[in-house]
C-alpha cells in the first residue's frame, strides 16, 4: 500500500547525507540483508559508484560553503577564526571585517631565526587569508549501467590575503611547511530526492625557503580568485582544470644583506564525494626577496655595489586521484596532475650590479 516503507534488498543503492556512523556521507550497494533489529534493517554493503544511482539524470550546481557550516581545527596558538551572517551576526575579534559568504584566519608565528643573526633580525611571519569557497559539480548521466556522458567536480572561489615576513629566517633549500589550520565541511547538492555529499577539507599554512642568510622586511596584500577540477567527457576520459588571476599591492619593501629567501601563505584542498577523494589542489602564493652585494638595500636607498629585489607570485598544483571512479567512470590508472600554473611579478627593488 502507499506510504509503505520500502524493504531493502540486495542490489539496493543507497545515498545518505552525513549523519552519525557515515560523517562524509554514504554510496553504497547492498550486498546481503542481515535482518530485522530494534534500530531496523541491518544490511552488509560494498561502495557503489553515482552512476548506479542516477542513471540517465542530469545534475549541475555551484553550492558556496557557509563559513559556519566548517569544522576547524587550530594548529597553532596564534589564530583568529572569523565570519560574518546575514542579520548582523559576527564571529572573531571584534575590528575584524569580513564580507558575507567569507571565512577569514589570522595568525601570527615566530619562526625560527638564522644561527648568529642578531636580536634585532628575530624572524616572524603575520596575516591572513580570507576565502570564500565553493564546490562545482557536474554529472551528465548515460544509463546506470554505464558511464556518464560527462562529469565534473572542483573547487573555485575568491582569495584575499595580506602578509608579512620579518627578520632573518633559519631558511634552508627544502621548503619547511607550518599548518596553522585545518578546515573541514560536508556541503550537500540535492539532484531530486538524491543527496550528493561534497567533502572539502582546507589546510591553511606558511612555508619558508631560502639561505638563511638574508634579512627583509616585506609585505604584500593579494587578491583574486582561483578554480581547480577535473571534467570528464566520454572522448577524452578524465581531463584537469586549473586557474589563478591574482593581484598583488606591495605594502612595505626592505632587504638587507645578500641572500634570498621565499615565504608562502597557502592553503591545500582536497575535494571528493562520499569520503572518497577526488581532486587535491595546493594554492600558494607568495613572497620572494634576494639581495646580492654586501650592504643594504631598502626601497630604492642601498650601496652602489649592491642589488635587491622583492618579488610576489602564486603556485596553483594538484593531482586528480584514482577515487573520482566513484562517478562510474573508468578507473584511473595512475593520479593525474593537474599542470603547475605559475605567476611572478616585481614588487619593488633597485641597486647597481
Amino acid at each position: 500500500p502507499s506510504g509503505t516503507p520500502h524493504r531493502a534488498t540486495v542490489g539496493d543503492v543507497i545515498a545518505s547525507a552525513p549523519a552519525p556512523g557515515a560523517p562524509h556521507g554514504l554510496l553504497a550497494k547492498v550486498t546481503k540483508v542481515v535482518g530485522e533489529t530494534d534500530a531496523g534493517t541491518e544490511v552488509q554493503t560494498e561502495p557503489a559508484t553515482l552512476n548506479a544511482l542516477l542513471g540517465d539524470d542530469t545534475a549541475r550546481g555551484t553550492v558556496p560553503v557557509d563559513p559556519a557550516a566548517f569544522d576547524v581545527e587550530k594548529l597553532l596558538p596564534d589564530v583568529d577564526l572569523s565570519w560574518t551572517k546575514a542579520g548582523d551576526v559576527h564571529v572573531g575579534p571584534q575590528g575584524a571585517e569580513v564580507p558575507l559568504g567569507s571565512l577569514r584566519l589570522d595568525v601570527r608565528a615566530e619562526v625560527p631565526t638564522a644561527a648568529g643573526a642578531p636580536v634585532s633580525a628575530a624572524a616572524s611571519v603575520s596575516g591572513y587569508v580570507q576565502v570564500a569557497p565553493q564546490v562545482d559539480f557536474r554529472y551528465g548521466g548515460d544509463g546506470y549501467d554505464t558511464a556518464p556522458a560527462s562529469a565534473y567536480l572542483g573547487v573555485s572561489g575568491d582569495w584575499t590575503s595580506g602578509w608579512a615576513l620579518k627578520g632573518r629566517a633559519a631558511a634552508a633549500a627544502t621548503p619547511v611547511r607550518i599548518p596553522f589550520a585545518k578546515l573541514h565541511a560536508d556541503p550537500v547538492l540535492q539532484v531530486g530526492p538524491v543527496p550528493v555529499v561534497v567533502n572539502l577539507d582546507l589546510t591553511c599554512y606558511v612555508q619558508i625557503s631560502g639561505d638563511g642568510t638574508v634579512t627583509v622586511d616585506v609585505e604584500q596584500d593579494v587578491k583574486g580568485g582561483f578554480r581547480a577540477g577535473g571534467t570528464f567527457s566520454s572522448a577524452k576520459g578524465w581531463t584537469p582544470v586549473s586557474s589563478a588571476d591574482m593581484t598583488a599591492t606591495p605594502v612595505r619593501t626592505s632587504v638587507t644583506t645578500a641572500g634570498s629567501v621565499r615565504a608562502a601563505l597557502g592553503a591545500q584542498a582536497t575535494v571528493g564525494l562520499y569520503g572518497a577523494v577526488g581532486v587535491a589542489a595546493d594554492l600558494a602564493p607568495y613572497l620572494r626577496g634576494e639581495a646580492t652585494g654586501t650592504v643594504t638595500g631598502s626601497d630604492g636607498r642601498l650601496d652602489a655595489k649592491a642589488v635587491w629585489a622583492v618579488y610576489g607570485g602564486v603556485d596553483l598544483s594538484g593531482t586528480l586521484r584514482l577515487q573520482l571512479a566513484v562517478f562510474g567512470t573508468p578507473v584511473l590508472q595512475r593520479d593525474l596532475p593537474l599542470g603547475t600554473l605559475h605567476r611572478e611579478w616585481k614588487l619593488a627593488g633597485g641597486g647597481t650590479p
